[in-house]
């Protein structure tokens, strides 16, 4: 079965390295997309979404089918990883040797009461003794990542940034809390049920408003058809409504991003990794 799946492997890696030698070379000027939609992007871009980032006003407005469907594929991929990865088989108890130290402690199940004044600690796998100067500064540090994370999405229009870098540079703030902490301690605060909730709602935001421009007398994703419902300049509310999609972007690649890293950190267990 291996033999068999690398010779696959290898057809399609030719197939598809025979293909790239019909593309244009790079930097060809008389590319089509060089002389057809560079100039009128470039040109355009501006007085039709009043969005001075031309990176976002390509990707949320003209190019907005495209990332809406990219953000789908990132739900798959965390939906992909929950379901393959996710163990939900009880857990047993076991005995850990710290290996430094010597220290033998015992590992049980949070969920699995013992007898009153027994003391024994739940650990993950790979416990070292706790650095408070570590703890201290992570814990100090991730409400500003967090911060500049809401920047990035929110200033995706007027300058390099929207919804994929804001969420990535969010959930990487959550996976500081567990890094300086412990696993346990993020899925305390951010639960599964929340994080599913979440991958759902940030695709379910961005179609949410494709939508709605539907019953408006817009095209899908036409954004200027919202001024029926908020009276403003048709050109503000396309870059309202690329505000809103990135933030949909945003909270689904964040979540993803975490149930990742969760699940390949734990083997799916959810209760030890980093």
């Amino acid at each position: 079965m291996r033999l068999i799946g690398f010779i696959i492997v290898c057809i399609c890696g030719g197939l598809l390295l025979y293909g790239t030698s019909e593309f244009p070379d790079w930097g060809d000027p008389a590319s089509p997309a060089s002389t057809h939609l560079s100039n009128d992007y470039i040109e355009k871009a501006f007085d039709q979404t009043q969005v001075p980032n031309l990176v976002t006003a390509v990707l949320a407005d003209y190019r907005g089918f495209d990332t809406m469907f990219e953000t789908a594929v990132v739900f798959c991929a965390g939906l992909a990883c929950l379901l393959l990865l996710r163990d939900y088989s009880r857990k047993k108890e076991r005995f850990y040797r710290h290996v430094p130290t010597g220290v033998i402690l015992q590992v049980k199940h949070p969920e699995k009461k013992l007898p009153v004044g027994t003391e024994f600690e739940y650990m993950d796998k790979d416990w070292v003794p706790s650095d408070l100067i570590i703890k201290n500064v992570c814990r100090i540090l991730i409400p500003f990542i967090q911060i500049y994370a809401l920047y990035v999405v929110a200033h995706g229009d007027f300058s390099p940034g929207g919804g994929f870098q804001g969420g990535v540079i969010f959930g990487s703030s959550l996976i500081l809390l567990a890094i300086s902490y412990n696993l346990r301690t993020l899925v305390q605060r951010v639960k599964e049920k929340a994080l599913g909730i979440l991958c759902a709602l940030g695709v379910l935001v961005y179609v949410g408003i494709g939508a709605l421009c539907m019953p408006l007398g817009g095209n899908f994703l036409d954004y200027s058809a919202l001024t029926r419902i908020i009276p403003w300049d048709p050109h503000h509310i396309r870059a309202y409504g690329m505000l809103g999609v990135e933030i949909g972007v945003g909270i689904a690649v964040m979540a993803v991003m975490v149930v990742i890293y969760i699940n390949i950190a734990s083997e799916g267990r959810h209760d030890e990794g980093l």
